[in-house]
């Protein structure tokens, strides 16, 4: 039924994977799917935020977190799981819509939403537009 299965992890909040990391292995168990562990790194290419920042921050931005998302998977993904790691830029919903697309997946999971912040209250939740956006089924674990 399902052959890739994206997982959304924002690795500075536990909320984000601590349940959903679970139901994303079982289902690669049980479809011999692969895991695609996605990370989004907010946008600093804006020239209003981009002048703030060296002009090297977005490559070793990108690094660290390339690192710490493969610590992660070591650490929290079995090893008779396909995993991938990948690391998009741009607005957390956004980002996850376009990788799904690009990676071709058949199957979102996410979890329902992380610490309540003013701008989940502003935009919505994350979750919510990854819901509307997706042209893939979407699990939203709770």
């Amino acid at each position: 039924m399902y052959d890739k299965i994206l997982l959304s992890v924002d690795l500075n909040e536990e909320s984000s994977w601590v349940r959903a990391l679970p139901t994303a292995v079982t289902l690669c168990r049980t479809f011999d799917a692969s895991l695609h562990v996605v990370t989004v790194l907010p946008d600093y290419h804006m020239p209003m935020v981009g002048s703030y920042f060296p002009r090297d921050f977005s490559k070793k931005a990108h690094a660290a977190l390339s690192e710490a998302q493969h610590r992660f998977i070591a650490e929290h993904v079995p090893e008779d799981v396909k995993v991938q790691s990948v690391i998009v830029d741009g607005s957390p919903w956004e980002a996850i819509i376009k990788a799904a697309k690009k990676l071709e997946v058949d199957l979102i999971v996410m979890a329902s939403h992380n610490k309540r912040k003013f701008a989940d209250y502003v935009l919505g939740p994350n979750a919510e537009h990854v819901v509307h956006h997706s042209k893939v089924s979407v699990m939203i674990v709770r």
